[in-house]
């Protein structure tokens, strides 16, 4: 166990936590949620000591190891893979130097081998001599192939470097497990094999996540950091996330009696549970609901932005043709013969296992880029708004937020005065003086909350997103989820937020260096589809992981 007593922790006039005591018990994987800056990640480095709080103590029960997801990539530069892996045990890790050490002293003595065979033991009991495989697995499961695990860290790309110090954290099966955004760089399969993995985990993870499918699919208990303090709910983000909805609407509703809003409260907890039988966790989940106090459960203050698209006419019978488009980059080919029509009321979440593929065909069809061959076409009907998944181009001229929005207002609109643009910029959450900020200073999330204020002055009918969630918190990313689907337009999209992408396309297009496949289903139909799987690995030219 893990306990958290009178925890607080300020800068200066800025208070994170006051005073915030909450046991973490074996058996249970917390989400961590909390908007932008309320002090998440802190609060996992607090657990892990990285971070003295103000006031307060951490406690861990004796005899428990704790693991941490690291961040910095640099690290391990001059350390093989598989090493980067096993130096994730340290008690194992240096245990297993020590007796090494012994062994190849040429001056070592009796005593010495003693302590050596003391050792011995107590690294087999750690399972010190199955540990290079059981890394090796790690590894190869999370995506990193066998030839890779002697290389030095610093010759291996990026993206794999976020995998190792993933299998860096899980190994050796630790007692406590903190991850902060573990989804990143990661594929959908991997992050499925990571669900998995974690839903079948016995002991404490506290996890911080902007991947609602992910942390529907490990959480049983939502830790919720708000007004300073932390506080545990049972249940899963979207039970969370629901429940906190129906309350404010209840108390918004101040004619409702007592006893009817917890009538309404129990039967959404018992459709809940219902659906909870069909999760990877659903015994523990539905004992877990089963001793909920609907009391505890409060209305979010959360503040959702409004990202609503409102198409200024209705797309016409010609949306887009491609014909025979094909792309590469260096000689690599990442998509060719891609050949599709677009169709009314469709919403296509376009995929590819190089996620360079798909921001090359967006950039494609938007007019951006060359392809090497075939054409496309848009039909006069249309008008696209179009989210690309780097803007840093958007923000170099320092303009204040109302000048930089005036910038993109279209020709349909006569008056876009001072209060119209402010109207836009509100439902981005930016008020007040807000909107004198200077482009140039904005945070990730502030800057792609300005791309989707640009999006919507434009009154399109056609959308193209290219990972929309990035840099955003739960919040915008819930309401911006919502807006995709109760949309009228056209929907053109790639994510890595799986709920993201099964709430919203009815159409799945994948771009291939062989064709494309494509289907008139959900993306879950999709990913679970055997003739697709086989496709893909003829595509490919590689095994595909379910």
């Amino acid at each position: 166990m893990i306990s958290v007593n009178n925890v607080s922790l300020s800068f200066g006039k800025r208070v994170l936590f006051d005073e915030v005591n909450i046991n973490f018990t074996k058996g249970n994987c917390y989400g961590v949620i909390g908007a932008n800056g309320a002090g998440k990640s802190t609060f996992l480095k607090i657990l892990s000591g990285e971070i003295e709080p103000n006031k307060g103590s951490v406690s861990i029960s004796p005899g428990e190891r704790m693991a941490v997801l690291k961040q910095n990539q640099f690290a391990y530069d001059e350390v093989t893979v598989l090493n980067t892996v096993l130096m994730g045990h340290k008690k194992m890790w240096d245990v297993m130097h020590e007796k090494d050490a012994i062994y190849a002293d040429p001056n070592a003595t009796e005593d010495d081998y003693m302590r050596a065979g003391n050792l011995e033991a107590e690294f087999g009991e750690m399972g010190g001599y199955t540990a290079e495989s059981d890394a090796a697995t790690f590894l190869s499961d999370l995506g990193i192939k066998e030839e890779m695990h002697q290389s030095l860290m610093k010759d291996i790309p990026s993206n794999m470097k976020l995998r190792v110090l993933l299998a860096q954290a899980l190994f050796g099966n630790p007692d406590i497990l903190l991850l902060d955004e573990p989804t990143n760089g990661l594929d959908i399969e991997t992050i499925g094999w990571l669900e998995n993995f974690l839903a079948d985990y016995e002991n404490i993870v506290l996890v911080v996540s902007h991947d609602r499918h992910f942390l529907d699919a490990v959480c049983t208990h939502v830790a919720d950091v708000d007004r300073s303090k932390i506080k545990v709910f049972t249940g899963n983000y979207t039970f969370w996330y629901e429940s906190s909805q129906l309350m404010a609407r209840q108390l918004s509703d101040r004619n409702k009696k007592t006893e009817e809003k917890r009538a309404a409260l129990l039967d959404f907890i018992a459709r809940f549970s219902a659906n909870a039988s069909k999760s990877k966790q659903a015994t523990s989940r539905k004992k877990a609901l089963e001793k909920l106090n609907i009391e505890e459960i409060e209305p979010s203050n959360r503040r959702y932005p409004g990202i609503i698209f409102q198409p200024l006419r209705e797309v016409g019978n010609q949306i887009l043709n491609v014909e025979n488009l094909s792309s590469s980059v260096e000689g690599r080919k990442l998509f060719d013969k891609a050949t599709f029509s677009v169709n009314k009321g469709e919403k296509i979440a376009i995929l590819s296992k190089d996620p360079l593929a798909v921001t090359n065909f967006f950039e494609i069809i938007n007019d951006n880029l060359k392809a090497d061959g075939g054409k496309f076409e848009w039909g006069t009907t249309i008008t696209k708004a179009y989210l690309p998944v780097e803007n840093s181009e958007f923000f170099e001229n320092g303009l204040s937020l109302m000048d930089w929005l005036r910038q993109y207002v279209p020709p349909h609109v006569t008056d876009a005065d001072e209060p119209f643009l402010r109207g836009f910029l509100g439902k981005m959450l930016f008020s007040g003086d807000d909107i004198m900020k200077k482009t140039n200073v904005l945070s990730g999330g502030e800057k792609v909350r300005c791309m989707l204020s640009r999006m919507m002055l434009q009154n399109p009918n056609v959308v193209v997103l290219d990972q929309p969630t990035n840099h955003l918190d739960l919040e915008s990313i819930q309401s911006f989820n919502e807006g995709c689907i109760s949309f009228p337009g056209i929907v053109l999209l790639t994510s890595h937020d799986h709920t993201f992408l099964q709430t919203v396309a009815n159409r799945v297009i994948e771009l291939t260096p062989k064709g494309i496949i494509d289907r008139l289903m959900t993306f879950d139909e999709y990913m679970e589809d055997k003739r697709v799987k086989e496709l893909r690995e003829e595509m490919y030219g590689q095994v595909v992981m379910a």
